[in-house]
């Protein structure tokens, strides 16, 4: 495994994430009209091209196929996945937050069997939860490094003071959220925060879920266009692509907020990943 360990707890520096990522939530075995590739040669792709990380969750119905995709190279992986999110069948698109203690467990344990593998590398909550107090749940999450079922711990979808608490009660290696030139929220309170307590930053979905650097919709036409266009134009002058150049601009981000910063192609939920460090002072 492309990390360093100290026990069961997994030390993640900037070099650890390496400099692409791999964002799975888009990786299905196929579609009724065949177009997509072989998602396990797609991922061999990726770690053939050197990427380190593959990031997953059981909200993604896919931790079985992400398994069988590692396998063989499972030393070759930093694997991350998530828990948290329950889908209502009866509602397309809803979903039930569970983060108390017993669900940990439980979600764990079934994604380790989903997997196929004895150990975690990085476990993120999913979402953060209106009625179990974070404290709770990374209590929870840290016996499972403890017992030597996952390496790290992570967050998503959380306030900064969420990240204050949960890293108050076990060191948060990483928080995942929403970073581009269309969703910039990351900005305003969280990545002080982050660069404060040094955690790594994977930033997903910077190309905007394909807004970026997909044919204009009806729907997103007007929202994105004078975007669409300035990174084509930017991107035809290097010889590169709009989706590229998006990915740069997160990149270009870092410098203003103390980070030091690394990239991810893959399919449009790719992620990419952002070690921090504390600003100077």
């Amino acid at each position: 495994m492309p990390t360093t360990e100290t026990g069961t707890r997994l030390s993640m520096g900037p070099d650890t994430f390496g400099r692409q990522g791999f964002g799975a939530m888009r990786l299905r075995d196929g579609t009724a009209d065949g177009t997509d590739r072989d998602p396990v040669a797609v991922v061999h792709a990726a770690l053939d091209a050197g990427v380190t990380m593959v990031d997953t969750a059981d909200a993604y119905q896919n931790e079985e196929l992400v398994g069988r995709a590692i396998r063989g190279r499972r030393d070759e992986v930093l694997l991350a996945s998530k828990f948290g999110l329950v889908w209502r069948d009866e509602l397309a698109g809803g979903f039930d937050v569970r983060a108390d203690p017993a669900y940990v467990r439980q979600a764990s344990e079934a994604s380790l069997r989903r997997l196929g593998v004895d150990v975690i590398d990085l476990y993120y909550l999913h979402h953060r939860s209106d009625d179990v107090p974070i404290e709770k749940t990374v209590e929870a999450m840290a016996e499972l490094v403890s017992q030597g079922k996952v390496r790290a711990l992570g967050l998503s979808n959380v306030t900064a003071d969420d990240l204050r608490r949960a890293h108050a009660v076990h060191p948060i290696a990483a928080l995942q959220e929403q970073w581009s030139l269309v969703q910039r929220d990351i900005e305003q309170e969280l990545l002080p925060t982050v660069a404060e307590l040094g955690v790594v930053v994977v930033a997903h979905s910077p190309n905007g879920h394909g807004l970026l650097h997909q044919p204009p919709s009806t729907a997103d036409a007007q929202v994105a266009s004078g975007l669409r266009a300035a990174l084509g134009e930017i991107a035809s002058s290097h010889n590169t692509t709009s989706g590229q150049v998006a990915l740069a601009w997160v990149h270009h981000r870092q410098q203003a907020h103390g980070c030091r910063s690394s990239r991810s192609p893959g399919p449009p939920a790719s992620a990419t990943y952002v070690p921090t460090s504390p600003r100077p002072t």
